[in-house]
């Protein structure tokens, strides 16, 4: 019996060195690394077309809206590819102040007169106001609404380098009720109002939707690159 598994073994193993057999077995090996080609080029292809679709979708829904280049005399720095934007003008004679805007970072329920809830979407804004060579910043931290501007902080800082940890000052609404009427009253001055604010989250909505599409552009270019390198 060991005879026979032995020489049952030693035809098999010279029949695996036929020159047919190996040609089997480099066929199988082809046909099998063909499939999974295709099956990635296949995956790869929907993925394609889901991200088409989606790019027409919001393109047919989007709300008409042509980002001016300023407002209010602010000039409009959209950062295109990022997180905010930036307004800039003078202020008389020596004054000039710089506002950073950051996209909807938060939001807040508010209950309707209905009864009903609805949401109110937050933007922080930091404003830095310089007046003339003084080596001092003046910065509010600020929450608009759709409808208002809240300060939310004021201090100050050097004009050349920032502080690690500054010390940020007290709640704005821990100070004299007269002195906050003051500041407020110091930014409005300025175009720092609830006219600015209304006019942030309209653009807001409008840099989601551009930042949204330039996405799911950035990501149709990959895989259609993927695409044509697979064709060749």
């Amino acid at each position: 019996m060991a005879q026979r598994l032995l020489r049952g073994f030693r035809a098999v193993k010279n029949l695996a060195r036929r020159p047919e057999f190996k040609s089997t077995s480099q066929n199988f090996r082809f046909s099998t690394s063909y499939v999974s080609e295709m099956r990635k080029s296949a995956f790869e292809g929907n993925i394609l077309r889901l991200i088409r679709n989606e790019i027409q979708y919001e393109n047919d829904h989007s709300p008409s809206f042509e980002p001016p280049p300023e407002f209010n005399s602010f000039k409009i720095d959209i950062r295109p590819g990022e997180q905010w934007i930036r307004l800039n003008k003078k202020f008389g004679e020596n004054e000039e102040i710089k506002v950073e805007v950051t996209m909807f970072d938060g939001s807040a329920p508010i209950r309707k007169t209905d009864d009903s809830l609805e949401v109110r979407l937050h933007i922080t804004l930091i404003v830095s106001v310089f007046k003339g060579e003084s080596d001092r910043v003046l910065e509010f931290i600020c929450s608009a609404w759709p409808d208002a501007i809240d300060i939310r902080r004021v201090y100050t800082r050097d004009r050349g380098r920032i502080k690690y940890h500054p010390y940020p000052g007290p709640a704005f609404k821990e100070l004299d009720d007269e002195l906050q009427d003051t500041l407020y009253d110091f930014l409005e001055e300025r175009g720092i109002d609830d006219r600015l604010a209304e006019f942030l989250h309209k653009y807001m909505k409008y840099k989601d939707k551009a930042e949204y599409l330039g996405w799911m552009g950035n990501l149709k270019s990959v895989f259609r690159d993927g695409e044509r390198n697979g064709t060749r």
